[in-house]
């Protein structure tokens, strides 16, 4: 099973349930870990009955909320390894310890996942502590205007830190209206992605071909198919 972290105390929660949308769609059994402290997964994905922690199923693709580790998740969905029944684990990591519960360090990979004001910045970097190895990471930065200055500070903020930044550097658009369509999402309880713009579109394609090892015309073909439901 493949894991893929996303790393941060940024809002990233959406980000990764479209993610899954783009996997399942092609054919993967992917779950969902949300271990953040606001379990955000929780309140915008829709599940009958929730409890302290569970397994849902939502378009095709599981999602756990509550879970510590995947020994308790598996526990919970009565197998021996959660690799036995998944081929993708998408993990929304937010603090040290469920990075380390979660044994982020041997993902297939780790994105940082940030905007620049100064609590995402400094909090989300806090989950790095006490790494003893230096760690491989792709920074997904949410800013309005890509400003290579704002990239330079999170340079200098990580410098304490045992990261080594990938040359890549995914953007997403902030205050161009994805806010309004990711809302209007949650209240129609449906995975979309027309009402988005130029801007975020293009970040996340990079994000989607990179993560599910495909191209862009393909990419493409699977964005049809969601639209038309």
């Amino acid at each position: 099973m493949e894991k893929i972290g996303f790393i941060g105390a940024y809002d990233k929660t959406d980000i990764i349930i479209y993610m899954a949308k783009i996997l399942a769609i092609l054919g993967k059994r992917v779950l969902v870990v949300d271990s953040t402290v606001n379990q955000k997964a929780k309140y915008v994905v829709p599940v009958i009955n929730p409890t302290k922690a569970y397994v849902t199923q939502y378009e095709n693709f599981d999602v756990s909320v509550g879970f510590k580790n995947f020994d308790d998740i598996a526990s919970y969905l009565g197998v021996e390894r959660v690799g036995n029944l998944y081929d993708v684990a998408l993990l929304d990591i937010d603090e040290s310890k469920t990075f380390n519960d979660f044994e982020m360090r041997s993902a297939t990979k780790n994105y940082f996942v940030t905007s620049f004001d100064l609590f995402s910045l400094k909090k989300g970097l806090e989950v790095l502590t006490g790494l003893e190895e230096t760690l491989k990471m792709t920074k997904v930065l949410f800013s309005k205007n890509a400003d290579e200055e704002e990239n330079e500070y999170l340079n200098f903020l990580s410098l304490n830190y045992k990261v080594m930044w990938d040359d890549e550097i995914i953007y997403f658009p902030i205050d161009r209206g994805d806010l309004s369509a990711i809302i209007e999402n949650q209240r129609l309880s449906s995975i979309k992605f027309k009402n988005f713009t130029e801007e975020f579109m293009a970040g996340f394609s990079i994000l989607a071909q990179e993560i599910a090892g495909i191209g862009l015309n393909e990419l493409n073909k699977v964005f049809k198919i969601i639209e038309k439901g």
